[in-house]
């Protein structure tokens, strides 16, 4: 995995726009609830991954220093091999991330923000911003589908806290 160090505002501000994919999705849960679904191990294997994919976690410690070690498995049964290295939590705003394979000095590894801001109506804006090493890398995962992948992601995520608001509704 690259370094550990957080990226200050000013530095994600400055972030070059050729190395760096976003993708937002409004969820119908508040902020609270859409933060929990990323940072409570139980909650984060049931949605996250792109449609058809399941999680074997080998290890998760979701904390700043910790590490969620994952394989993606594919419909077709390839599996891909996922770290994600916790260097920022924000609680209910911000997690920060280095993501890449599960392997030491991972070059192709790349930062990730994720972030949880409410709106008037009680939904919530998740954006998730991909920052990667080099613009070429970026072009490879834009070609292999990460900005749809990234989207389907969101949609179970967004599916799996409005069911959780349901749910809480419903006993309330």
């Amino acid at each position: 995995m690259r370094e550990q160090t957080k990226i200050s505002v000013s530095e994600w501000a400055s972030w070059p726009l050729e190395r760096e994919i976003v993708i937002a999705r409004v969820v119908d849960a508040d902020r609270d609830t859409a933060f929990r679904a990323w940072t409570d191990p139980s909650q984060i294997v049931q949605w996250f991954g792109p449609d058809g994919f399941r999680i074997e976690t080998q290890e998760i410690d979701i904390r700043e220093g910790g590490v969620w070690r994952f394989e993606m498995v594919a419909p077709d049964g390839t599996r891909y091999s996922n770290r994600m290295a916790f260097l920022r939590i924000e609680e209910p705003g911000l997690i920060e991330v280095n993501h890449g394979t599960d392997a030491d000095n991972d070059p192709d590894c790349f930062r990730m923000l994720v972030t949880f801001d409410e709106q008037d109506n009680g939904k919530t804006v998740v954006t998730l911003r991909q920052m990667h090493p080099t613009s070429e890398r970026r072009t490879t995962c834009i070609g292999f589908g990460a900005v749809e992948y990234g989207a389907q992601t969101l949609d179970k995520l967004a599916n799996h806290v409005a069911d959780k608001s349901r749910v809480a509704n419903a006993k309330n």
